[in-house]
């Protein structure tokens, strides 16, 4: 189901009985022409729950050969295996954006607590969901080089998630999006269209005991996208580290990876 935005943008929502927030990222513009081709970047919120129909329109329909799952070990042994774990035809990556400390959730962004460790210490002046999207590239550029290279090389749809399909997920998209030449605008509008969902996945997490301990149902409008979060995101990218591309080289993504994702992501 396509929504098309105030500024022409599109959310392909992919109805499923056991997630809230999938899409697939196809029709996001291109800013020299063009749009993200379908069938290769799909997001959303945990799988756990998903049902055999779930996954025909998942694997067979929309064509997922690999999922990037974004969450903790901590949160993977709590939730136990998902129904795709099982699947022969689709390979699980696990690629935390935290430090392996045997705890955490993305739902600590609710009271922004990225690590507690300094994370972001030196921009004092950004908001806390700023410096906790940061730290994700200062403590986890393994993982999300991981991401990006399964989304450049996988034979398929790649689709990547974590527990709301917001934060974590929310930044490595946009990362993917950039490389892709997708509108600035357009990859924010992508990451706000979380916002429409955002009070079914509040009350799907508030039911699982893993995230029920830090979510209430009656705060789901605190848990939404913040405006200019991943705006500003990219734009420190672009002024600290020369852009997304050179910072994802630095840290192990090669030119003909980066080429790779970029034709994937357009089709071209």
């Amino acid at each position: 189901m396509k929504r098309v935005h105030e500024d022409q943008t599109v959310t392909t929502t992919i109805p499923l009985d056991g997630a809230v927030n999938a899409r697939d990222v196809a029709g996001i513009p291109l800013a020299h022409g063009g749009t993200i081709a379908g069938g290769a970047l799909l997001r959303s919120d945990n799988l756990q729950d998903l049902t055999p129909a779930d996954i025909a329109t998942l694997v067979d329909e929309h064509g997922v050969r690999v999922v990037v799952d974004l969450r903790t070990t901590f949160e993977r042994r709590s939730e136990g295996p998902g129904p795709l774990e099982s699947d022969p035809r689709v390979r699980i990556e696990h690629r935390s954006l935290y430090p392996e400390t045997g705890g955490g959730t993305d739902l600590d962004l609710a009271t922004i607590k990225p690590w507690g460790d300094g994370v972001g210490a030196d921009l004092p002046d950004e908001t806390p969901t700023v410096r906790a999207y940061l730290g994700y590239l200062q403590r986890r550029p393994d993982s999300i080089v991981e991401a990006l290279r399964a989304i450049a090389t996988t034979d398929g749809a790649t689709l990547v998630h974590c527990a709301a399909g917001k934060d974590r997920t929310g930044v490595v998209v946009a990362l993917a999006l950039a490389v892709a030449g997708a509108r600035r605008e357009a990859i924010a509008a992508d990451y706000l269209a979380t916002g429409d969902n955002i009070e079914e996945i509040v009350a799907r997490l508030a039911s699982s005991p893993t995230y029920s301990a830090e979510i209430r149902v009656e705060d789901a409008a605190k848990q939404a996208p913040q405006p200019g979060a991943i705006d500003r995101v990219l734009e420190l990218v672009d002024r600290d580290h020369g852009g997304v591309e050179a910072w994802l080289t630095r840290h192990g993504l090669s030119d003909d990876e980066l080429t790779a994702l970029r034709r994937r992501l357009t089709g071209d």
